[in-house]
């Protein structure tokens, strides 16, 4: 399990126990006691969770998400990888929506230089983005996620809605072809529904984990797609509905 997913695993653990020990949380992952220590170590810097002796306690807060920075170090050879795939159907000139999530920041970093006109849903691709020449880089404005520093209210709704992309790079926290396409927030699932209205070519980048991942709110179907970049460990099993739904499946 990779470690973005482990930590994932364990704060909606500590949502719903309260408290859990080093083992029960190894049980629960399958990793070592050795790794849970270092996860709830880089977890509780980052104010996740708070360490007992023993194990860990939910934090204070009462939303405890895994943080951007941690998430933006994760799996990062893979999500370049389908970064890199993805980019491939983009054209020069095209206009180009790149979502919100650190998968699309690889693509965001992939498209520095390209003379495309991106619309970015995060602050953190259009600052990599505009950081050079080449791009024309837009942003729907509205307040700002913190930490992701994402755009997800109305106003940026409204904005996508005026919107006219030749390709949508596209994250979800899961998708299958039974229930769809999945965000963990509805305001984040309102936000790529409107993408996907205003865009031609709908790419969804996602590892095979969140192809056989759940979340609770849909914001499209498997139909809605017209491409999906995922990694080459997804088996056939999984990747035939959608190919039987028309998206065209890339592989890296």
């Amino acid at each position: 399990m990779q470690r973005s997913l482990r930590a994932k695993l364990i704060i909606q653990s500590l949502r719903t126990s309260g408290k859990l020990t080093v083992d029960q949380l190894a049980r629960l992952t399958g990793a070592s006691a050795v790794t849970i220590r270092r996860d709830l170590a880089v977890l509780e810097a980052h104010g996740a969770l708070r360490r007992v002796p023993g194990g860990a306690t939910r934090a204070v807060r009462s939303e405890e998400e895994i943080p951007y920075s941690l998430r933006l170090t994760d799996d990062v050879a893979r999500k370049a990888a389908l970064a890199r795939a993805a980019c491939t159907l983009i054209e020069d000139s095209d206009t180009v929506i790149i979502d919100n999530g650190t998968t699309c920041h690889a693509a965001a970093v992939e498209l520095v230089g390209r003379p495309i006109t991106a619309v970015c849903l995060s602050l953190h691709s259009a600052m990599v983005l505009g950081s050079s020449p080449g791009p024309r880089v837009n942003i729907p404005g509205g307040p700002l996620v913190q930490d992701t520093l994402a755009m997800m209210s109305g106003p940026a709704i409204d904005y996508l809605r005026g919107v006219s992309a030749d390709v949508l790079l596209l994250g979800a926290c899961a998708v299958s072809p039974r229930r769809g396409l999945l965000a963990d927030h509805p305001e984040d699932a309102a936000l790529k529904a409107a993408a996907i209205e205003s865009s031609t070519r709908r790419v969804l980048l996602a590892t095979a984990e969140k192809l056989s991942h759940a979340s609770s709110f849909r914001f499209g179907a498997v139909e809605d797609l017209t491409h999906l970049v995922t990694t080459d460990d997804a088996p056939d099993t999984i990747l035939g509905p959608f190919r039987d739904a028309g998206v065209e499946v890339l592989t890296v």
